[in-house]
């Protein structure tokens, strides 16, 4: 029932995620039901895009994980109705329990709207 990558979600993002070499990615396009201000994808989906991305990165490579702190930068509006690419890929890992990631949302014109850095704790699992 994940929000963000569920099927059997009804109300989830249903987001499909592939690995291309280093880099993880997602397309999605947001409908009027995710809108904040009119025509804008709201912020917080936007995070919640950037942070399920980060994390299918990790997912991929069998590292069972989850967020520890995370911080994003909105540079342009996210419309809705048109098709976003959800990037991810892994910076750095410090003490072999903490994954330092990075994302970004790039719009259908090739500019970056949305940037995220991250870290994830991998849990025992």
């Amino acid at each position: 029932m994940c929000f963000g990558c569920s099927d059997r979600n009804p109300i989830g993002l249903k987001l499909k995620f592939d690995l291309d070499g280093d880099i993880c990615r997602t397309i999605f396009t947001a409908g009027d039901e995710h809108q904040g201000w009119s025509g804008y994808m709201h912020g917080g989906l936007i995070a919640a895009l950037l942070d399920e991305t980060m994390a299918w990165w990790l997912w991929l490579q069998g590292i069972p994980i989850m967020t520890a702190e995370m911080t994003t930068r909105y540079s342009l509006g996210v419309p809705v109705n048109e098709k976003l690419l959800v990037e991810s890929w892994c910076e750095a890992n410090k003490r072999e329990r903490i994954f330092e990631m990075a994302a970004h949302i790039v719009l259908p014109d090739g500019k970056v709207a949305a940037r995220a850095k991250a870290k994830f704790m991998k849990v025992d699992g």
